[in-house]
C-alpha cells in the first residue's frame, strides 16, 4: 500500500492532479485509512501511470478514462482501441499540418525583417487587415 505521496512519485502523477482523477472518475477511488487518508495498490498505481502515458500521448481526459476501461474491463480490444487511436492521430496530423504552416509564415516574417532602420514587415503583417498566414503567403 502506498500514500499519495508515494503513488505520485512512483507514478510521475503530481499530487493535485491525482485528487482531480479520482473526483472526476478517470481513475478509481482509493481506499481509505480510518484518519482519512488515501492508500493505493498496486492496480491504482498501474491506473495512474497507464493514464499519465495517454496524457504524455496527447490523448484527452475522456479518451484516457476510456482506454482505461477497456484495457480493465475488456482485455484490450483493439477493435475499440484502434477507432480512438486513429482519430487522436488524425487531430495530430491536422496540428502538425497548421504548425507547418505557422512555422513557414513566420521563417517568410522573420526573412523580410532585415534592415534595423527600415519599416517592421512583421510588424505591418499583424497591424493588417487580413488573416495572417494569407498575408505572407504571397
Amino acid at each position: 500500500m502506498y500514500s499519495i505521496g508515494e503513488v505520485s512519485k512512483r507514478s510521475g502523477v503530481n499530487i493535485e492532479t491525482i485528487r482531480y482523477y479520482e473526483r472526476e472518475g478517470i481513475v478509481p477511488g482509493p481506499d481509505r485509512l480510518a484518519n482519512g487518508r488515501r492508500t493505493y495498490d498496486d492496480k491504482g498505481l498501474a491506473a495512474l501511470r497507464f493514464v499519465k502515458k495517454c496524457r504524455d500521448l496527447g490523448f484527452t481526459m475522456h479518451d484516457a478514462k476510456a482506454l482505461l476501461s477497456l484495457a480493465t474491463d475488456s482485455g484490450m480490444n483493439c477493435g475499440q482501441v484502434r477507432p480512438i487511436a486513429e482519430a487522436h492521430l488524425a487531430i495530430v496530423v491536422r496540428k502538425m499540418e497548421e504548425l507547418a504552416r505557422l512555422r513557414d509564415a513566420l521563417t517568410r516574417m522573420v526573412a523580410e525583417c532585415g534592415d534595423p532602420a527600415s519599416e517592421c514587415p512583421i510588424l505591418n503583417v499583424l497591424s493588417g487587415p487580413e488573416d495572417v498566414l494569407q498575408a505572407v503567403a504571397t
